[in-house]
């Protein structure tokens, strides 16, 4: 007890005189013990003050270094830190509170319940074979309670003993990693991850679901695969594989959704190391809130059906897809990958950690495979809100190529496992509070007697064998009715699709940089809607920068300055294709083209000319040629020598109107170091490209493709006797307006059939 708080003996009576006196000494005494008692907390006060103090001083005498050492501290304070586990001393954990502790079975069911019992939680638990573990939260009735089910109140989690539970938010679906534990340590072999809102169809999870990968139930068959041959393709929609192509699932970043051709060929895989199963839902599929909130036209509950004959398909190493956490099958390999995250929204959870599950699966020779229809699920036609997923639209593309290139030295399965961790972690893919989930879980795993898959050898990062004709499968999807913009789509497959696919495989790596001279507000979406379904993207440049509309600004008549920038951001690209939005591309009758070997419109006389200039240096002509001979003359001998070839008089001058022209991937470098040797000499576009082309090569191995475009100088505006779709371009066409765009695509519907679905 402080002084201060003593109380006097009763017996004693002070006189008036004498309280006075007491009293300041008691205050005395009070003030000397409280200083005594917070002794160190006074220390702790005075340095923080001189620490401040020092701080403002360093800044107004300027005393950088010192200045640069506090702030390097701060900032080392801010650093996340890397667990560090001891794996060889970690207890194991009983279970010693629950009333199951002796309970073991090997298939489970795993939920977590916010209400009381659903009518498909009831049809979930009389599945054969199966436990249902219910998971329930800080929401979750106290009187929950369903025959046949376990249910874990927030109690009786806490009373198992696991670490991750400290990390687990109250009222929330992830706290299901409670459950994951309790059936592991409950001797599960496999796992459903599901919800109480999906009916198993035929009330069977064999049906579709390889339940068995080892023994006598298993099904020893080959499956299907997504081809590798596209290296730049690392993640798919597989709802177009059952006959949904209108449809997309949460978690494919919206940049891919446009995709919607069915496979030009599959490979085969060997079953049995599909340690993650992905089903299909019936009725409501996992979809994101955009779809949910652009697909109708009603307030009537989505009912999409899926092709439930379609052979389930498997995922190779590099290539990914989205996985959810209520319709899909866990085996003992893989139990690793169940941990939800936290630090992110809560719709991002479960597809976070599919992806951060994909990439480990690799590290042990499994693959994710996606199932035919395997439960249905009701729309309450209560969507979540955007807000919910914003992880998913702001993240998810970026961290699929960052998983595909990650790679680890680490010896261990759990090691790599935290590693990747704590590497999105500094990404920023997830906080702090993953990496301590992630290593609390593992940690778990072992206490409850898990054993780590062992690793075996990647394959990414490794020569691919190609693909041969005979070990080419085909498979073409239907094409069931759906909902597609409010609009039910109707028929069976549309074979055009097919060509689709080649355009796409074909150009599906080469960058397409686009010049608008026209209004970019009215035209910009409409050009990557056009050419985005082609090209690997689509860079707009204009006159004048939009930042809503990702567009960049390049003055056209020195448009090939920019150019540099745009190729080391795609340095992957196999090439780059430019054109001016006053030409019109035909992509389909490109494919014979060479993309080692640059185009341009060199035998169209109206685009490509020669000149004599007469030396008048106020003429304009005069003086581009002039710059021209400057820069010839600093070029090295293999880009002097080329030019010479083609333009050997100092006062010829080449012109080219450049509207369209294309730079493969093994001169982009020459191309960088002559745009670099220009300076800032002011050579116009049309004198400049061509000046660089043939420094590049000879115009005889120029590629002809652009040699039979359609060229005209004064044509009539847009006249529909100038478009031929049997071309590889023409020019002139002038789109200013969204009316003008729906013009162009119902005339460029001659050669792509599938564009009428834009309009």
């Amino acid at each position: 007890m402080m002084v201060q708080e003593r109380a006097l003996p009763k017996s004693v009576n002070p006189k008036p005189h004498t309280r006075t006196a007491a009293l300041a000494a008691t205050k005395s005494l009070d003030f000397s013990a409280w200083v005594s008692d917070n002794l160190v907390r006074i220390v702790a006060v005075v340095l923080l003050v001189v620490t401040v103090a020092a701080l403002f001083f360093l800044r107004n005498v300027g005393d950088t270094a010192a200045l640069l050492c506090f702030e390097k501290q701060a900032q080392e304070l801010e650093r996340i830190v890397y667990p560090r586990v001891d794996w060889n001393a970690i207890a194991p954990i009983a279970d010693k509170t629950s009333k199951f502790a002796n309970f073991r079975t090997e298939k489970w069911i795993v939920v977590s319940v916010l209400g009381y019992p659903s009518d498909s939680l009831r049809r979930l638990v009389k599945l054969k074979g199966w436990q249902v573990v219910a998971v329930g939260g800080s929401k979750t009735p106290s009187d929950w309670s369903l025959k046949g089910a376990i249910f874990l109140s927030l109690e009786e989690q806490a009373n198992l003993g696991f670490r991750v539970v400290d990390y687990l938010p109250y009222d929330s679906y992830v706290r299901k990693s409670v459950g994951y534990l309790f059936a592991i340590q409950h001797g599960a072999k496999k796992i459903f991850d599901a919800d109480d809102r999906g009916e198993v169809i035929d009330d069977d999870l064999g049906k579709h679901f390889d339940v068995e990968l080892v023994g006598e139930g298993a099904r020893q068959e080959v499956l299907l695969q997504y081809s590798h041959d596209n290296p730049n393709r690392t993640v798919v929609n597989p709802y177009v594989h059952f006959g949904q192509r209108s449809v997309w699932p949460r978690g494919l970043p919206l940049e891919n959704v446009g995709e919607i051709g069915h496979e030009e060929f599959y490979t085969q895989v060997f079953g049995g190391k599909q340690f993650i199963q992905q089903g299909i839902s019936n009725g409501l599929p996992d979809v994101d809130s955009v779809f949910y909130f652009t697909r109708k036209s009603t307030l009537e509950a989505f009912d999409v059906r899926f092709d439930e004959h379609a052979p389930k398909v498997a995922l190779p190493q590099g290539v990914m897809v989205p996985v959810n956490s209520f319709n899909t099958m866990y085996h003992s390999p893989a139990f690793w990958a169940l941990m939800l995250p936290v630090s992110v929204s809560t719709m991002a959870s479960d597809v976070l950690r599919g992806y951060w599950g994909q990439r480990l699966l690799w590290e042990v020779g499994g693959y994710v495979a996606v199932y035919p229809p395997t439960v249905h699920r009701y729309d309450r036609i209560e969507a979540y809100p955007f807000s919910e997923e914003k992880d998913l639209h702001v993240n998810v593309g970026r961290l699929i190529n960052y998983l595909v290139l990650w790679r680890s030295d680490k010896h261990r399965l759990f090691e790599k496992i935290l590693d990747l961790s704590f590497a999105m972690a500094e990404e920023g893919f997830w906080t702090e509070k993953d990496v301590k989930l992630t290593a609390a879980w593992l940690q778990d795993l072992l206490a409850v007697g898990y054993q780590q898959p062992r690793l075996m050898s990647l394959e990414l990062g490794r020569p691919r064998p190609n693909i041969g004709h005979g070990d080419r499968k085909e498979f073409v999807p239907q094409k069931l009715p759906s909902v597609h913009l409010g609009v039910e789509e109707t028929g069976t497959v549309n074979y055009e699709i097919a060509n689709l696919i080649r355009w796409r495989k074909t150009f599906g790596n080469v960058v397409l940089i686009m010049h608008c001279n026209g209004p970019v507000e009215r035209t910009a979406l409409e050009w990557r809607l056009l050419y985005g379904r082609i090209f690997r993207s689509v860079v707009i440049l204009s006159e004048k920068k939009d930042v809503d509309l990702v567009v960049e600004e390049g003055h056209l008549d020195y448009a090939y300055r920019y150019l540099p920038k745009i190729f080391d951001q795609f340095s992957s690209a196999e090439g780059f294709l430019f054109v001016q939005d006053n030409t019109i591309l035909n992509y389909w009758n490109l494919l014979q083209a060479d993309k080692t070997k640059l185009w341009i419109t060199n035998k169209v006389s109206e685009s490509w000319s020669s000149v004599i200039t007469n030396g008048d240096s106020a003429d304009w002509l005069s003086q581009q040629a002039s710059m021209v001979q400057k820069v010839v003359s600093t070029m090295p001998a293999h880009f002097q020598v080329s030019y010479k070839e083609t333009s050997d008089n100092e006062k010829n001058l080449l012109l080219c109107s450049s509207e369209v022209f294309y730079v493969p991937q093994r001169l982009v470098s020459d191309f960088v170091e002559l745009v670099s040797l220009v300076g800032n000499l002011e050579i116009h576009q049309k004198v400049a490209i061509p000046m660089f082309f043939v420094s590049l090569d000879s115009p005889q191995n120029f590629d002809p493709v652009l040699d039979t475009m359609i060229y005209k100088q004064n044509p009539t505006a847009n006249s529909s006797t100038l478009y031929s779709a049997k071309v590889p371009a023409v020019h002139p066409w002038s789109i200013t307006s969204e009316q003008d765009f729906i013009k162009l695509i119902r005339i460029m519907a001659e050669g792509d059939p599938l564009l009428m679905e834009l309009v």
